[in-house]
Order: C-alpha cells, then sequence, then structure tokens
C-alpha cells in the first residue's frame, strides 16, 4: 500500500504512521511552471520504501521521468522475494526504473531526452538500504548530528572531491545543477548503495536539490532535527523556509521536495563505533589497564612487606617470649589491618 498522497494548496503531502515506521513528505512547486518532482512509499515483504526522484528534461519529461521512476522502484522492491539480498534488489530496482523511462522515451519522441535523479531508502528490522543516483540526497540525522550523507553525482561536487572547491561554494555555484549520473540518460546506470544500521528516533532525510541547495548543510540539519515539534510540523517547517527564502531571491527557485522516515525500533545490525569514540575509548582502556597493573604491584609490595613484617614480629615474640594476652591483642590489631590468618599465625606460632 502506498502512502497517502493529501493535496492542499500548499503542495502535496506523504502521510504514514505504522507501529514501525513514521513518514512524513511535503513537496512544492516553488517558482518554476510545474513540479517535476516526485515522491513515493510503500510497505513490501522486504520492508518499507521511501523515493523521491526529481526529473528533467523540457516541457512534459522531467515529471514523466520521475513519475515512471518513482512507480518502478516501488512496483521492482513489491515484486521481490522477501529472502532477496535487499541492497540488490534496490540497485536492481533503479535499474529497471532507468531501462522503463528510456523504454517511454524510445516510444514518445516528445519525451526523449527526459531524465530523473533516484533516491531510495528500505527500511526492515535488519538494517536500511540507501541508494542514490544524481543530486538528489540522502541524509541519516542522529540526535542533532549527521551520520550519513550522500554524494552527489554532480560536476561541483566532483571538485569537491578532488579538494578544489568547499562543499559551500559548490552549492553556490553557477554549475550546482550539472549532474553527471542520471535516470534515462543511458542503456546503464551504477547507484551507489550502503546499508546503514539505525537507531530508534533517526532521521532518514530524502529530499531533491531544491531543498538541499537553498541553505547551508548545518542550517539545514538543525532545522530538519528539530524534535520540539512534530515530524509533520518540520517538514512543513523546512518546505516553507526554502520557499520564502526563494520568493525573497526573485521567485524561480526549483520544485522543492522532501521526505523524512523516523523508525521506532534499533535495526539488528547494530552501528558502528566512530573514530573519535574508538580513539577515546582506547585511551580509555590503557589507562584502566595501568591502573589495573598498578594497583595490583602495590597490592603485591603491601603482601610482601606484610610477610617481612611478620617474620620479624614472629622473631620478635620469641626472642621476649610475651605473654599471651599480649599475643591476643596482637592478633586483635592484625585481624582489624586485615592481614591474612595465615600471616597471623606465622606472628603468633612461637608464642
Amino acid at each position: 500500500m502506498d502512502l497517502i498522497q493529501l493535496h492542499s494548496g500548499n503542495g502535496d503531502k506523504l502521510i504514514n504512521d505504522n507501529k514501525d515506521y513514521l513518514v512524513h513528505g511535503e513537496s512544492r512547486i516553488g517558482g518554476r511552471p510545474e513540479n517535476q518532482d516526485t515522491m513515493g512509499a510503500r510497505q513490501t515483504a522486504l520492508g518499507y520504501v521511501v523515493t523521491v526522484c526529481d526529473g528533467m528534461g523540457g516541457g512534459p519529461g522531467g515529471k514523466t521521468a520521475s513519475m515512471i521512476a518513482v512507480k518502478a522502484i516501488l512496483d521492482a522492491v513489491d515484486e521481490a522475494d522477501k529472502d532477496a539480498d535487499a541492497a540488490q534488489v534496490i540497485a536492481d530496482a533503479i535499474k529497471h526504473a532507468n531501462s522503463k523511462i528510456l523504454e517511454v522515451a524510445s516510444e514518445n519522441p516528445q519525451l526523449r531526452g527526459m531524465g530523473s535523479t533516484a533516491t531510495v531508502v528500505l527500511m526492515s528490522e535488519k538494517s536500511a538500504i540507501a541508494a542514490h543516483v544524481g543530486d538528489s540526497r540522502i541524509y541519516q540525522i542522529r540526535g542533532h548530528k549527521k551520520v550519513f550523507r550522500t554524494f552527489d553525482h554532480s560536476v561541483v561536487f566532483n571538485l569537491v572531491r578532488q579538494g578544489v572547491i568547499t562543499e559551500e561554494q559548490a552549492r553556490l555555484s553557477d554549475q550546482s545543477n550539472i549532474i553527471t549520473r542520471a535516470l534515462g540518460v543511458g542503456d546503464d546506470v551504477e547507484p551507489e548503495v550502503e546499508e546503514l544500521p539505525y537507531e530508534k528516533g533517526d532521521r532518514f532525510v530524502l529530499c531533491s536539490d531544491g531543498i538541499h541547495g537553498a541553505m547551508s548543510e548545518k542550517e539545514f540539519i538543525k532545522v530538519i532535527s528539530d524534535r520540539t515539534k512534530s515530524l509533520g510540523a518540520v517538514t512543513d517547517d523546512v518546505a516553507t523556509l526554502v520557499d520564502n527564502l526563494g520568493r525573497r531571491n526573485g521567485g524561480h527557485h526549483d520544485n522543492l521536495t522532501i521526505v523524512v522516515a523516523e523508525p521506532k525500533i534499533n535495526s539488528k545490525i547494530k552501528p558502528k563505533m566512530s573514530k573519535t569514540a574508538k580513539i577515546v575509548f582506547q585511551v580509555l582502556a590503557g589507562v584502566c589497564a595501568v591502573s589495573i597493573l598498578l594497583n595490583v604491584f602495590l597490592v603485591c609490595n603491601s603482601r610482601s612487606g606484610a610477610a617481612e613484617e611478620s617474620d620479624r614480629m614472629a622473631v620478635m615474640l620469641k626472642k621476649d617470649s610475651l605473654k599471651s594476652d599480649t599475643i591476643k591483642n596482637l592478633k586483635d590489631s592484625l585481624v582489624k589491618q586485615n592481614v591474612k590468618l595465615e600471616m597471623i599465625e606465622r606472628i603468633t606460632k612461637h608464642k
């Protein structure tokens, strides 16, 4: 069953709330003549799948391409066997969407040249599978921090990867919309696929570049990780913020679509320890090890010293032939000092 689609004056919404996942989506036209973004989700035998696709191409091409992509992806995952490899299913679903776009374009001259980006997240009890093609993004937010993000298939992000420019410079570049990988461009497409552990309350964010390109990543993460509001209010706030920014800058801003999926359970695969956490753990382990060794050394020295003292006292007792009441008092004193029984016997055996 697909997510419920609600149409309002502000745009399209997607809403779902079941026992395992809470999902809210918002899509708006922005300052363009047509909204070429498409979003969708469905419960399948493999898990809950969510997708956002951003179409490209003149006339009706962009919207058609993104709609074909979303339907093809959802159908392909839905038809997969429950025991199939989830990562492979998602990769194949995206390739299937690519083939469907090319097929429709070849049959309709007015649609030739159409294409689409694709982002897909499949959540199951085991883990989340995240895959993308193009410059639409997937984020995984834990608390108020980013723990995962896809890397855009674009000209400017290739420069970021090479260390030529920063991510913020890439966002503000005039070439930020030139992508290097998309559905409908060629016979073969290779999506990037990741398997991700997740925790209850994590937020998987799928969004078109109309969203993430409108503000700095720091500001975006701050807004999307707001825990004082409902998830629906958060997605609405993000879309409204982006829309208002676009209107203030001339009103020619891109379509904007965001879907946020929040699991209510922990995945069976556990999150790996971060590099920083590993270093801290190793330092603490080293400190603990040194502390333990030092304590053992002190105890051993203490016992050795106690043994030497017991021998000295035994000699003294033998030499001076102390009375029995003195020995008793000595025993009591040694017991209070936690001297072991065998040491006391060594001291007093010569009475």
